[in-house]
């Protein structure tokens, strides 16, 4: 493996070009005052940390070796040293309690600031538009929320105070050296240089490592998710040997990213560590010829021993510090580049509140495309009145469900104005609109939780007698009183212990709970089992009842009772009019619908 093996072109795709350090300090505002207690009590500890070096040393020149200690009684100079032996005590109990106070601040904050991070990251992700969740995937997401936030906790708990720390200490140290003895300071300072020119390097280094590293990680979820997701169709397929071949690649790919940070830190502390030995050698064969000659004192010389150690740890750990910074910075800026993502169509500043939604919706010549211009609806015109029941037919890709999108306000327009009520609903608030749209679709997402928190959806408006005659009107408690735990029955993501037309049902009763003006039904009754459909077919009449009502379907059967039907064929409405009028026309739907006869004759 090489170490400065050349990036992949998928490696470092960061766009964020903004200062992340200044951003990420920014989010310290609400708990400034908690901060600079912390960096009191920093200020504190290193002053009794240089301070100690200091208490030993005046006791050895005044109590032990020195002039002054020479003309003491022994009682005296044994005293002096019990008082130094007090004071050093003190001095490292009072040190205690400053780091370990500063410490539970310090973790206080860090906690508290990664909340409000990963509270706004995830808060921001769900005002993206669908064109964002269409292009990326969901284990990239995950990553972001979870692994890059958690990445960055080290920042604000430890890393910012230790920087100040042995910033501070190092600046010290060697103020108080220099103030001891020049030349015995300089001796101790000229393998400085070195450890600068080291830290450079390994600044640059480690960072471009950490940026490979947590994209490889992302790489890594994502795959996991997709395919965790998908492993019953993996098994259907027997490509689970194929599939964990792969994944080997993808954990090969991280694994030589880590490796690197690896060999970039075993090369680094050792480098830095021989540094230190260097300089404490040259220090000590100076300092003991300048305490022979009679020019330094040996409580002096044993200051500079312990300041030495002292000066080049922190020297260490601030070049150590920065991996840690690079790993943070790198998760940073992915964070910030998704946190600066803007959605296609932003919401309207100060959107209109219709005083009550009553269902009219109108299309104004539409045009949409998900991409450039390969258009999906091409100047498309209808209005569907309040309390009207319209179905939209057609082969797949027509854009049936292209209309559906756009009506809830999921994606934009590129030209023309759908209106709801008389009102563009680009001026509307679109929490407005989706709370009056109930939308029903073939493949239902069930939530880990019970049966009543997947009606409820974690709206606590919605009581639990509301949900048990939401239940009743669509049919679904003849399923739900059947179970152990009625609507407190458990139920796993996905509810694969639910038939696919129980989970259905549960979809009727949860839109039915929110009380819609206008319901969707997209293939609603599709892919049902034939224990449940009739329960089905009850439960779609009576969601339908005083609603707007929008159906797509491809089983012409389940719509011949809507009083319009609208034929789409690439997409443009070709044909539009009730069951008879569009047999008696003869044209697409009639051709739809003898196909159908035929497969089913």
């Amino acid at each position: 493996m090489k170490l400065f093996k050349p990036l992949r072109q998928d490696d470092d795709p960061i766009a964020y070009s903004g200062n992340v350090f200044v951003r990420l300090i920014g989010y310290m505002k609400p708990y400034l005052k908690m901060f600079i207690v912390c960096l009191v009590l920093v200020l504190a500890g290193t002053a009794l940390d240089v301070y100690r070096p200091v208490l030993i040393g005046n006791a050895i020149d005044d109590y032990i070796t020195g002039e002054v200690a020479l003309k003491l009684s022994q009682d005296a100079r044994f005293k002096g040293i019990l008082i130094a032996g007090g004071l050093y005590i003190l001095v490292l109990l009072a040190r205690f309690v400053c780091n370990r106070f500063q410490y539970l601040l310090m973790q206080k904050m860090g906690q508290n600031i990664i909340y409000d991070l990963r509270s706004e990251l995830m808060a921001h992700v769900q005002k993206l538009t669908m064109r964002f969740f269409d292009v990326t995937p969901v284990g990239k997401i995950v990553t972001r929320i979870t692994n890059d936030v958690e990445a960055i906790n080290e920042v604000y708990s430890n890393i910012l105070v230790k920087l100040f720390q042995n910033t501070v200490k190092v600046l010290a140290l060697a103020g108080i050296m220099l103030a001891l003895d020049v030349r015995m300071a300089l001796y101790s300072f000229i393998l400085v240089p070195v450890i600068v020119v080291l830290t450079v390097v390994f600044r640059r280094l480690s960072r471009e490592a950490f940026q490979v590293t947590r994209s490889r990680v992302t790489e890594l979820n994502t795959f996991l998710s997709e395919h965790l997701s998908g492993m019953r169709l993996i098994q259907v397929f027997g490509r689970e040997e194929r599939k964990h071949e792969a994944f080997c690649e993808k954990s090969e790919s991280l694994y030589e990213a880590n490796s690197r940070e690896i060999l970039i830190n075993a090369l680094f502390r050792p480098s830095t560590y021989m540094t230190y030995v260097a300089a404490l050698v040259l220090l000590l064969v100076a300092g003991a010829s300048e305490v022979i000659g009679g020019t330094v004192s040996l409580g002096t010389l044993y200051i500079f021993i312990q300041y030495i150690d002292s000066f080049f740890n922190p020297i260490q750990e601030l070049a150590e510090q920065f991996s840690t910074l690079q790993s943070a910075l790198a998760s940073a800026e992915k964070i910030f580049t998704l946190l600066d993502m803007q959605p296609d169509f932003p919401a309207d500043e100060h959107p209109t509140l219709l005083p009550e939604i009553q269902g009219r919706i109108e299309f104004d010549h539409v045009w949409f495309a998900y991409k450039g211009e390969d258009w999906v609806l091409k100047d498309v015109s209808f209005v569907i009145e309040p309390g009207q029941r319209i179905a939209f037919v057609g082969a797949t890709g027509a854009g049936k469900s292209s209309i559906l999108n756009l009506i809830g306000r999921y994606y934009d327009v590129n030209r023309g104005e759908i209106r709801i009520d008389g009102r563009d609903i680009r001026t509307l608030s679109r929490e407005q609109i989706r709370r009056a749209i109930g939308q029903v679709q073939q493949d239902v997402f069930i939530f880990t939780g019970d049966i009543a928190s997947n009606i409820r959806l974690r709206d606590e408006s919605i009581s639990e007698q509301a949900i048990r005659e939401a239940a009743r009107d669509v049919n679904a408690d003849r399923f739900i009183d059947r179970l152990p735990d009625t609507y407190h029955q458990h139920v796993t993501e996905r509810g694969s212990t639910l038939s696919s037309g129980e989970r259905q049902l549960l979809s009727f009763a949860r839109t039915l709970a929110y009380d819609p003006k206008i319901l969707i039904l997209d293939e609603a009754t599709a892919n049902i089992d034939t224990e449940t459909e009739q329960w089905i077919q009850e439960a779609v009449e009576r969601l339908m009842q005083g609603r707007t009502c929008i159906m797509v379907a491809h089983r012409l059967s389940t719509i011949q009772h809507c009083d319009r039907i609208m034929v789409m064929h690439h997409g443009r409405i070709r044909e539009s009019g009730s069951h008879q009028e569009l047999l008696d026309m003869d044209g697409i739907y009639k051709k739809l619908y003898e196909l159908q006869l035929l497969s089913h004759g």
